[in-house]
């Protein structure tokens, strides 16, 4: 087997392996990190912010264009000494890796809402790779797989199979389950962040892929050509 953060996986596996399990999903927000505390409307104009993700990136420049968005990777203890030694006054961790970490006291952060950021497609949740043919591994791992999860993943994983995404692209999806309903929500940006295309859609749960396709094809409608650029 293997296991993957599956907001890193491809929306299609290898002809011989299969995706079928999936642990209780974490937290599915980003957390703003800054040793000033506070969130991203608090930041002083021109702040400049880290991070290597170009979804932070875009969504960042989109909701903010006054700030300076500068490359910054690493662990969370070498992004933190970044912080310190003034290479930027704040940057972005998933709240999953700080909770699974067990750095949530220790890393100064806010949580920052879907309203403000979006979070990746699959954030927070993680998958167990095998070998399709492999039934005594399947009837193993059925023990620990989460349905809720699966169901929210097939939704936000079908929204990014429809717009021909990966976790490289500045493509935000969320799916959440109350009851019966499935509540989808999605972005769609411009690298720059000049244009930020958002939609939403809730129905039964069952019906979760279809609609994960169908909201991807009334954004690709509204993007039109060339809202691309990053392809």
């Amino acid at each position: 087997i293997a296991v993957h953060s599956m907001k890193d996986m491809p929306t299609e596996q290898p002809p011989g392996l299969t995706l079928d399990c999936y642990l209780p999903r974490e937290d599915t927000r980003d957390a703003f990190v800054s040793l000033g505390g506070g969130s991203i409307r608090d930041l002083p104009e021109g702040a400049v912010v880290g991070t290597s993700s170009l979804r932070r990136r875009s969504q960042l420049l989109n909701r903010r264009p006054d700030l300076t968005v500068v490359e910054f990777r690493g662990n969370v203890q070498t992004r933190l000494t970044k912080l310190r030694d003034g290479v930027a006054e704040a940057t972005f961790l998933a709240m999953a890796g700080l909770t699974r970490l067990g750095m949530l006291e220790e890393v100064p952060h806010s949580p920052a809402a879907p309203e403000d950021m979006l979070p990746a497609v699959a954030q927070g949740a993680i998958g167990i790779e095998r070998r399709a043919t492999d039934n005594d591994t399947a009837a193993m791992l059925e023990a620990i797989h989460n349905t809720e999860t699966a169901k929210r993943l097939a939704a936000e994983r079908a929204f990014l199979a429809q717009l021909d995404g990966s976790c490289q692209t500045p493509i935000a999806g969320l799916a959440e389950i109350d009851g019966g309903t499935m509540r989808l929500r999605g972005e769609i940006l411009r690298t720059d962040g000049s244009e930020a295309l958002a939609d939403e859609m809730s129905g039964a749960v069952e019906d979760g892929a279809d609609m994960g396709r169908a909201m991807a094809d009334r954004l690709l409608v509204q993007a039109g050509d060339g809202f691309f650029d990053w392809r």
